[in-house]
């Protein structure tokens, strides 16, 4: 039986995958939910934006996958994107968010979808769903009174 996504039924999951290394032979590493794969080309050029924008767009968890330290393509690119994480994830603790929400593998990972399910078993949903939903909300109230007072 296929695993339920562990958060909620709208648990969402950003994986930032490196195209040198991060992709199984099979070309799927089975996650048991759906997850929304972004291709880099190191994730070294993974930007803090980037990932805080994956979570404005309603990621619940998102993950870097890169190459180990010494196999790295362009040298340094994991070791960067290593010490990006941890900035990032101070950045997600300041704002609320939390940094555990914010994970780093380095490939080859056969266990990553059981430790991408573990932390979101751990984790609420995001927050920043019910903001977005309160602020639909507001529109739509406004959008639909079209009546002169």
């Amino acid at each position: 039986m296929p695993l339920q996504s562990p958060s909620s039924t709208s648990a969402a999951v950003t994986v930032f995958l490196c195209t040198n290394c991060a992709r199984p032979a099979a070309g799927d590493f089975g996650w048991p939910w759906p997850v929304r794969e972004i291709p880099v080309p190191c994730t070294g050029r993974l930007q803090p934006e980037h990932v805080l924008k994956a979570f404005e767009s309603g990621a619940d968890l998102v993950c870097a996958i890169g190459c180990d330290e010494d196999e790295c393509h362009y040298l340094e690119g994991s070791k960067r994107c290593g010490h990006r994480v941890e900035y990032v994830r101070s950045i997600l603790r300041d704002i609320g968010l939390g940094g555990e929400r914010l994970l780093f593998f380095r490939a080859p990972g056969a266990a990553l979808p059981d430790q991408v399910r573990l932390a979101l078993e751990s984790l609420p949903p995001n927050p920043l769903h019910r903001i977005q939903t309160d602020k639909e909300v507001v529109n739509s109230c406004l959008e639909g009174d079209n009546a002169e007072d």
